[in-house]
């Protein structure tokens, strides 16, 4: 009977080995695997014991064995591997440039955008250089105008006014005294022509050199005219390249930051910036010019009407000059005696 029990009890321990180590394994797994999806405390790891009196399993520290103790057999170590944690993703950090001045957002700036740049510098340059010198012209022509009227008007005849337009120097100069000097041309040519050809000839003369005065006074004020109405819509040019360039840097870097996108559109603004700024003096320049000019041609009107005035009492005066030497000529025939003929003596 002791013989059967010995060898009852001997078998049960023989088939319990063997389970007992497969339960072990199946409840320290868990807490090995843990660490893997949540992280570890600092304390270390959680161990996991057997909750069959038989058997206990007690945890070791990450990275060493963890022994299970089970009754009736030898401790197995069951190795604990270490948790693998991956590192969180750096987003890439794209800094801004060190010089944000005018000039280095310049030197920092697309091949394209840098050609809008000087191009709309030189216009504006050429929009400085042209109101210089018309505003000197246009000064200078304007009071030689008025001063030749003022004479005009103080003169008696068109002979007398060309005389006092020409100075002391005796050579006229200005379009008022090509005015003059074109009525004077007309009456010598058609001196024995009628009073109202001349005068009709004269006025077509006279506006013909106001129109051509008028034609190289705005000279010039086109290009203003041209540069005042492309300049935003090249600078606008300037600023879409540039912020077509931003876009595909966004891109190509595969990051939202904005420090990526900031240098290339305040280059772009800086494009618009610049057209702006040739445009908007151009535009004021040439209403300004536009302005002065329309002057300019009211007093080279002026002239021509003072011009006309002279020469109409000119031609007047000549025609009862004219007259009152024919009414001379007649008073002088009749006064002489008539001859008496002669008697031959017989």
């Amino acid at each position: 009977m002791q013989r059967l029990i010995g060898t009852v009890l001997l078998a049960t321990a023989m088939v319990a080995t063997p389970v007992a180590n497969f339960v072990a394994l199946a409840q320290t797994a868990p807490a090995e695997t843990a660490p893997a999806q949540q992280l570890p405390s600092p304390s270390g790891a959680h161990g996991g014991g057997l909750p069959a009196p038989a058997a206990s399993a007690t945890a070791a520290p990450v990275g060493q064995a963890a022994p299970v103790t089970i009754s009736g057999a030898t401790p197995a170590a069951v190795p604990a591997t270490a948790p693998s944690v991956s590192p969180a993703p750096i987003a890439a950090q794209a800094t801004l440039p060190h010089d944000l001045s005018p000039w280095g957002m310049f030197m920092a700036a697309d091949i394209v955008v840098k050609a809008v740049m000087l191009g709309l510098a030189f216009a504006s340059l050429v929009t400085w250089t042209v109101w210089l010198a018309k505003a000197l012209e246009l000064a200078a022509a304007k009071t030689r105008a008025q001063r030749a009227v003022r004479r005009l008007e103080e003169a008696v005849s068109l002979d007398e006014a060309a005389r006092a337009i020409a100075g002391r120097e005796g050579q006229a100069r200005g379009t008022v005294a090509e005015l003059v000097g074109a009525a004077q041309s007309e009456r010598q040519r058609s001196d024995d022509l009628s009073e109202d050809g001349i005068k009709e000839r004269a006025a077509i003369a006279l506006s013909r050199i106001e129109a051509r005065a008028g034609r190289s006074m705005a000279r010039g004020t086109g290009l203003l005219a041209t540069i005042g109405s492309t300049a935003p819509f090249v600078g606008l040019f300037g600023t879409v390249w540039g912020i077509m360039n931003s876009f595909i840097g966004i891109s190509q870097s595969k990051t939202t930051n904005l420090a990526v996108v900031a240098p290339g559109i305040a280059e772009a603004l800086l494009a618009t910036a610049i057209g702006l700024v040739a445009a908007i003096p151009a535009v004021i320049i040439y209403n300004v010019f536009a302005r002065a000019i329309s002057g300019y041609r009211a007093t080279l009107s002026d002239a021509s009407g003072e011009v006309l005035r002279h020469l109409s009492r000119d031609l007047e005066r000549s025609r009862r000059q004219a007259a009152h030497q024919v009414r001379a000529n007649l008073h002088a025939v009749q006064a002489q005696p008539a001859a008496m003929p002669r008697v031959p003596a017989e």
